[in-house]
């Protein structure tokens, strides 16, 4: 009988679905179906005897995720390292959701902002001068480069893994929280950077003086807590979303029709 013991080839071939990481993209979870779909083959492996605990494991990684296509080797071959040392979910979570934020900046920054215009320069520079090699030298270089990316961390993820797991394992609690609190600050930055709800209310109080004083409500708001409102519809959605088990396309549509109903009202701008 096989082993169900992951080899590097198995991390090689995880790391290198990478390419169909967006092909399951939704505004459900993001990349969640697709970071399932590359972690297929593995826990099929590891789990070919038991369907149940492989539906479990494909249908806990069917969760919002976002991150560079190019780095994520790196997250599922510790994600997949982890597995087999038979670390908790909640802590491979934790690890998971830490990680995405900081390598989807690195791995963006790499892509957009020094790979293409390098090579795009470089490649349209020849082009311009009637050489084909321009195209050539842009289409080959990014393609070589980022397959190297994906292969490279995808193997130094699985070292780095393979290397410190026992030592971590006593620790890995204490890993977890402060993976979670690194996470949970993430997306609090985000709640404040994407969500834009102020109110234009104001009321006016008579001052001894006789002077009409114009207290506007926002300001109010800001004075005892910034970016309030952001934070409640925030934690709004959350209810709705982990309590109620309203689908992503409900919470479109009620803030659309929630948005427009206060807007016309002129309770928020």
């Amino acid at each position: 009988m096989a082993s169900n013991q992951l080899t590097k080839k198995d991390y090689v071939k995880t790391s290198l679905r990478a390419y169909f990481l967006q092909n399951g993209f939704n505004y459900g979870n993001y990349q969640g179906l697709g970071y399932a779909n590359m972690l297929y083959p593995a826990l099929r492996k590891m789990y070919k005897d038991d369907d149940d605990k492989l539906q479990q494991a494909l249908e806990e990684n069917v969760e919002f995720f976002n991150t560079n296509l190019h780095f994520v080797p790196f997250i599922t071959s510790l994600h997949l390292v982890m597995l087999e040392n038979k670390t908790p979910f909640k802590e491979i979570r934790n690890i998971k959701m830490a990680l995405m934020g900081p390598l989807a900046g690195i791995g963006d920054s790499l892509v957009q902002f020094c790979l293409a215009p390098l090579l795009g320069t470089i490649g349209a520079s020849l082009a311009s001068d009637g050489l084909v090699l321009g195209p050539i030298l842009y289409f080959l270089g990014m393609n070589i480069i980022l397959f190297l990316v994906k292969y490279l961390t995808g193997v130094w993820g699985w070292k780095l893994g393979t290397s410190i797991i026992d030592k971590l394992s006593s620790m890995m609690e204490q890993i977890s929280n402060v993976a979670s609190m690194i996470g949970v600050t993430v997306i609090s930055g985000l709640a404040v950077s994407f969500v834009k709800i102020t109110t234009p209310l104001e009321y006016a109080t008579v001052m001894a003086t006789g002077e009409e004083n114009v207290v506007a409500i926002q300001e109010m708001f800001d004075a005892v807590a910034p970016n309030l409102l952001p934070v409640l519809y925030t934690a709004l959605m959350f209810y709705l979303l982990k309590k109620k088990k309203w689908s992503t396309y409900k919470l479109v549509i009620f803030t659309i029709i929630v948005g427009i109903l206060l807007s016309v009202c002129g309770l928020i701008a």
